[in-house]
């Protein structure tokens, strides 16, 4: 066993939630993680904080026997999906594609995996992902310098590559590709570029957002999922208004006839 298990092993659950989603309804969040904050980005306004180990390199955090232990242990039966995410970037679980299985298995839910798409360029990660009833992807940079700055990726991690295996995955898939993106103000005047990029990836929804969640001072295992009421040192962040944001969803619209939802604006 090695030292991440341990500690996941130890008292800590893999399962929260259900939470209350804008995005899906109910969901029961899965973390394949836990030991702390593990991830391929450090993006800089992370509900996580400042990330504790930034890797591309897969490896086991957590059995999936736990995983599904630790589900029964919850009111599974009250979410309407089933979305793994939690503390990092779910691809760097070796046992992602077994425990998406496992848990659609024990609980009859559709599920969901929230991905950064760093890990996409390797065909093992994608077979994995076309297990999942619906993967959403995050794109929040629509040039290099702007993934460098908002996202800040592990050294070898580039636009072109994220964009290019989004693609290929597209093709391979047979469930609902969506594209969230996340609004600051690095990125608030890249919409011409974001719908060209949204044109070749050609999702089945795409879902703009704008920091709600303050920025932790560290990481604490509440933050994987609801933030009402945060019982920790956390500061909130600069957010873009919804009027730009409608506007940026309305051009988003125009130039890709993409069906486009936002945190504002809900149907």
């Amino acid at each position: 066993m090695t030292a991440d298990q341990e500690n996941s092993d130890a008292g800590v659950s893999s399962v929260y939630g259900p939470v209350r989603s804008w995005r899906v309804g109910y969901s029961l969040g899965i973390d394949l993680i836990c030991v702390n904050s593990v991830c391929s980005f450090n993006c800089t306004y992370c509900q996580l904080g400042f990330i504790q180990e930034r890797t591309n390199e897969r490896r086991l955090f957590v059995t999936t026997d736990k995983m599904v232990d630790d589900l029964g242990l919850t009111n599974w039966h009250k979410a309407d999906i089933i979305t793994f995410s939690g503390s990092g970037e779910p691809t760097l679980a070796l046992n992602l594609g077994e425990a998406i299985i496992r848990a659609r298995d024990f609980t009859r839910k559709p599920t969901l995996v929230l991905s950064n798409g760093t890990l996409w360029d390797r065909e093992e990660v994608r077979s994995e992902l076309c297990g999942a009833d619906q993967v959403f992807l995050k794109l929040d940079a629509a040039t290099e310098e702007v993934l460098q700055r908002v996202n800040r990726p592990v050294n070898g991690v580039t636009l072109e590559t994220i964009v290019d295996s989004a693609v290929k995955f597209r093709k391979d898939y047979s469930g609902k590709l969506g594209v969230q993106m996340m609004f600051v103000y690095p990125n608030r005047n890249q919409v011409e570029q974001f719908a060209h990029l949204l044109n070749l990836i050609q999702p089945d929804e795409v879902q703009v957002n704008t920091p709600t969640r303050p920025y932790p001072s560290g990481w604490y295992l509440a933050s994987r999922g609801s933030h009402e009421g945060v019982d920790y040192p956390a500061k909130p962040l600069r957010q873009i208004s919804p009027g730009h944001l409608s506007e940026i969803v309305d051009l988003l619209r125009e130039r890709t006839g993409l069906r486009i939802t936002s945190v504002y604006q809900r149907d």
